[in-house]
């Protein structure tokens, strides 16, 4: 036990050094909308950074200085692709030379709703393979209680070294919100959870160094536990929004009316909104790992799956109330000219992971509704078979229209013109909440 405890104290405290005087190399694996705004702060903060991605083009457009992530500016990563301080490369030999790795890669769900932890499994072996005593390797990809332990540590395990003595594993969610300017990479508390209490102590360490604070919590399947809580709260309170919104039609009352006079309650209420449905990366996906996981032990979570029900059936109730409105003109949806406003899952960004207006127009494309779509962040979308181009939105494309839904409320949208110059409106966000006139539809 001894021996052990001084082969622990050498590695760490070697490793600590390396941290505190920053000449400790960094590596961030998976270049995505987490990973490249993430490797940009630790070279922000003086460390040499590598990242790695199997994407040789994002590798390439890293290296040129061109950012193809909204939070890391290319101005500001070509400052530090050219001061050296930081790359990227597709060769995963270059975690032989890393003295802490990040993954940062997709969790996504099959088909079939359960977890593809993949990708996670990918990098894991990667890491194995060129493990080397007193490293750090922290998973940051969103995923079901237990991950790091019953799956990376094993793995990493193969490589000879043994966890807390020759290298060190810890867990610390990714809480990226793309676009939000106000809470960023940098400022949004980071949860951390080591495999052993030196772990965490270290990748703690680490992290407040690019970070402005760090919340340590007992373990790694702790700190999993806090994410899918975090968005799993959101998807069952959107999901009572959006009930909110199918109930009150039934009644003739204005949803959003109901939610904005409800929140000048100062204690009690927080507010959340109806929509078309849910996306991005981590709210329609994460309540899915907590509830396969609660199954497999036995649990059933009726309360969490209710609420991906009827956060599901909200496209659809979208369609139901443009092909409504339709009828109401004495037109049919099958035939109609449709515009969507916005594909992106939310405003002003360009990420269409999962995005509920892409379901709201697949399905109008299968009811026969001659679709179109305008997004100034998405110039181009492959919906079905078909490649759609943003039409420019113009008084002349809008009057060519036989209804406009609003799935996406860009900032950069002109809805005055759009009121202006539409036949029809559906408004499924609520962003005509100042323009009336019968033709408005809202959700």
């Amino acid at each position: 036990m001894r021996e052990e405890q001084e082969a622990e104290s050498a590695f760490g405290k070697e490793l600590q050094r390396k941290i505190l005087d920053r000449s400790a190399h960094l590596g961030v694996i998976g270049l995505g909308y987490v990973g490249l705004p993430l490797a940009v702060e630790m070279a922000r903060a003086g460390f040499q950074v590598t990242g790695i991605d199997i994407d040789k083009e994002k590798v390439a457009s890293i290296n040129a200085g061109i950012s193809y992530v909204l939070d890391a500016p290319s101005d500001v990563l070509r400052d530090f692709v050219s001061k050296g301080k930081l790359r990227a490369t597709h060769a995963l030999g270059a975690i032989k030379d890393l003295d802490s790795v990040s993954i940062c890669v997709p969790t996504p769900l099959r088909k079939t709703k359960d977890p593809d932890l993949s990708y996670v499994v990918a990098a894991a072996e990667a890491v194995s393979n060129n493990l080397q005593p007193g490293r750090l390797v922290v998973l940051e990809s969103t995923t079901y209680p237990g991950t790091t332990q019953e799956v990376v540590l094993p793995i990493l395990e193969k490589s000879g070294l043994q966890v807390g003595r020759d290298f060190f594993l810890a867990y610390s969610p990714e809480r990226v919100d793309p676009g939000n300017h106000t809470y960023t990479t940098r400022n949004i508390p980071k949860v951390i959870g080591g495999a052993t209490p030196y772990c965490g102590k270290l990748a703690a360490l680490l992290y407040q160094h690019f970070v402005g604070r760090v919340v340590p919590v007992s373990s790694p399947k702790t700190a999993e536990m806090v994410k899918l809580l975090e968005n799993t709260f959101r998807s069952v309170n959107i999901a009572l929004a959006n009930e909110m919104a199918l109930m009150c039609n039934t009644f003739g009352i204005n949803v959003w009316e109901v939610i904005e006079a409800a929140q000048t309650k100062p204690f009690g209420f927080m507010p959340f909104y109806p929509g078309p449905g849910l996306g991005g990366h981590c709210i329609p996906v994460d309540p899915h790992y907590l509830t396969w996981k609660a199954k497999m032990n036995g649990f059933d979570p009726r309360f969490i799956e209710l609420a991906a029900q009827i956060n599901a059936e909200m496209p659809t109730f979208v369609v139901g109330r443009i092909a409504e409105a339709l009828n109401e003109r004495q037109k049919s949806l099958k035939g109609s000219k449709i515009l969507g406003l916005g594909v992106a899952y939310k405003p002003n960004v360009n990420d269409m992971r999962e995005s509920p207006a892409l379901e709201v127009l697949q399905k109008l494309s299968e009811k026969g509704a001659i679709v179109s779509y305008s997004d100034p962040y998405v110039p181009t979308l492959e919906l079905g078979n078909r490649l759609l181009r943003s039409a420019e939105l113009t008084p002349t494309t809008l009057q060519s229209m036989d209804c406009i839904v609003i799935l996406t409320n860009h900032s950069a949208f002109d809805y005055t013109m759009t009121v202006t110059h539409s036949p029809l409106v559906v408004d499924s966000r609520n962003a005509l909440k100042d323009h009336s006139g019968s033709h408005i539809i809202r959700l």
